[in-house]
């Protein structure tokens, strides 16, 4: 498998340069938002001939994408194979195709990025994601892995016995899955007697969570899960609107841009780049999509940038940790916080055993928190405890309400939902 991002970065330049003016002249021709969208900015696609020139092209926001979802197509119908759809800000949930071709794509693209974690043909994967509810995520590694040609265990999510049936049975080498559910098996393990240490699986490839601190080293999640289970944990960043992935090398050093799928910019608040080491919001333009491409899409995600060579010899961007998302931020006490923050947090106590934070404006239109926390303590000295631990690492100490295993489930697994949720925000 040729790797692109192994080249110089002026052979990188060059190629990405070459594909953004197709994307260009491609979404002229077939997009009508983009033909709107374009001629009201009086841009066309003689103005673009570098990189560089992204900058002179207007943004696509998640509201964009919502309330235009139709005008984004740039196929017939009949040309669609899959659709899939991913949450929206304004409520509905917003519709992504896909074309024959944009699947080969998304495989293509999870096969690189698996590959680049060492996933080979000799693995077996356990897949612990659901593969249908319209969730493009599970199918993508379904694909990819089928591409390298490695095997697949598709168990879909929770059901620890299940898991642990599959693992005992199948072997396989690597899993697939929400990194915080690796500490309900390890649960299951200790309580039936299953030697970890014994099993036949070696790395688990992290998905929606994060498991490294912005330093790269293992957050509280992670290392309360490699102290019991001597596994690898892998980072991989995606996202369905760019139907694309950032995944770790065995380095661990950051999730590795794939420069024949996607161009990558991190912008400050001010819509500059932000410099090596630093964080903004990753915003993307799609290579090679024929069904929905985007132009200069605002992910709202914050991240850090690195920008010097990886020791694998990658040579293109690698994104750090997520930290939030931009709409996420919260303001609370003259504080900056993203939740993850907060999840890192609560995973320093082993009494908490699952949470939700709910955010929401009060009477004066400032920032409220709310923990909502599963513990096996719930005496107002732990609830002290807590708070003090806030106010060390955060400097604020939110509201904190102890609840039932029950009501916690219901609040992150609603109805219709593909995957657990830590934050609810109400305002």
């Amino acid at each position: 498998m040729t790797v692109l991002a192994k080249q110089s970065v002026a052979s990188i330049s060059k190629f990405q340069t070459e594909q953004l003016k197709e994307t260009l002249n491609y979404v002229l021709e077939k997009s009508p938002y983009y033909k709107k969208v374009f001629a009201e900015a009086g841009v066309s696609s003689s103005d673009i001939q570098s990189l560089e020139d992204l900058r002179k092209l207007p943004f696509t926001t998640k509201d964009d994408l919502q309330q235009h979802n139709d005008a984004f197509f740039c196929v017939p119908k009949t040309e669609i194979i899959d659709y899939v759809t991913t949450s929206g800000t304004l409520g509905s949930p917003v519709a992504i195709g896909l074309t024959e071709a944009d699947l080969n794509r998304l495989a293509a693209n999870e096969a690189q990025a698996l590959a680049c974690a060492g996933i080979s043909k000799e693995d077996t994967v356990q897949l612990m994601t659901t593969i249908d509810r319209r969730f493009m995520a599970g199918l993508a590694y379904f694909m990819g892995l089928r591409q390298i040609g490695a095997s697949v265990i598709r168990v879909g999510s929770g059901v620890p016995e299940l898991q642990w049936d599959s693992i005992l049975k199948f072997q396989p080498t690597y899993i697939i899955c929400v990194p915080s559910f690796l500490l309900k098996l390890i649960n299951y393990a200790k309580t039936h007697g299953i030697d970890m240490a014994s099993t036949s699986v070696t790395a688990a490839i992290c998905i929606g969570e994060p498991v490294r601190n912005p330093d790269f080293e293992l957050n509280t999640l992670g290392s309360k899960i490699t102290s019991d289970w001597d596994i690898d944990l892998y980072t991989t960043y995606a996202s369905t609107e760019m139907q694309t992935a950032f995944t770790e090398c065995e380095h661990h050093l950051g999730g590795h841009l794939q420069p024949e799928r996607i161009i990558a910019e991190i912008l400050d608040e001010q819509n500059e780049p932000v410099a090596n080491g630093d964080e903004g919001e990753l915003v993307i333009t799609t290579l090679g999509v024929q069904a929905l491409p985007l132009v200069r899409f605002r992910t709202g995600d914050i991240v850090r940038a690195h920008y010097d060579a990886c020791n694998c010899g990658r040579n293109t961007l690698r994104l750090g940790a997520v930290m939030g998302r931009k709409q996420h931020m919260i303001k609370y006490k003259g504080t900056t916080l993203y939740p993850p923050a907060m999840y890192d947090v609560l995973g320093d106590f082993d009494q908490i055993l699952s949470f939700v934070i709910e955010v929401s404006h009060n009477e004066v239109g400032t920032d409220e928190i709310v923990l909502k926390v599963v513990s096996d303590d719930i005496s107002e000295a732990f609830k002290e405890q807590i708070k003090d631990h806030f106010r060390a690492k955060l400097r604020v100490s939110p509201k904190i309400v102890f609840t039932t295993e029950d009501r916690i489930d219901e609040l992150q697994f609603p109805k219709m939902s593909r995957k657990r949720i830590q934050l609810i925000d109400r305002r």
